[in-house]
């Protein structure tokens, strides 16, 4: 994580459209200060062998798939399925 921290720095840092208008800025008579917030999230992949499907059924013509990715992501907006009741 911390070398695509380093990677995204560098890039701000090596861009010359950026510096062009860093110093744009400053010619007007203003200091200039840059703060970027960036989210990045990681993700363990599953085996495609690995991941388990389950089918829960609304009504007798509607039927889904559920990962197990659908399962933690349900379960952290704390909804249950039908096979976990």
């Amino acid at each position: 994580m911390q070398e695509l921290g380093n990677a995204i720095n560098e890039s701000l840092s090596d861009s010359d459209r950026i510096a062009e208008a860093i110093g744009e800025i400053k010619r007007s008579g203003y200091d200039v200060f840059l703060v970027l917030e960036a989210t990045i999230g990681f993700n363990k992949r599953e085996d495609e062998e690995e991941a388990s499907v389950m089918e829960a059924s609304f009504d007798t013509s509607t039927k889904i798939k559920w990962t197990n990715q659908d399962h933690k992501f349900l379960k952290a907006l704390k909804i249950s399925t039908d096979e976990e009741r």
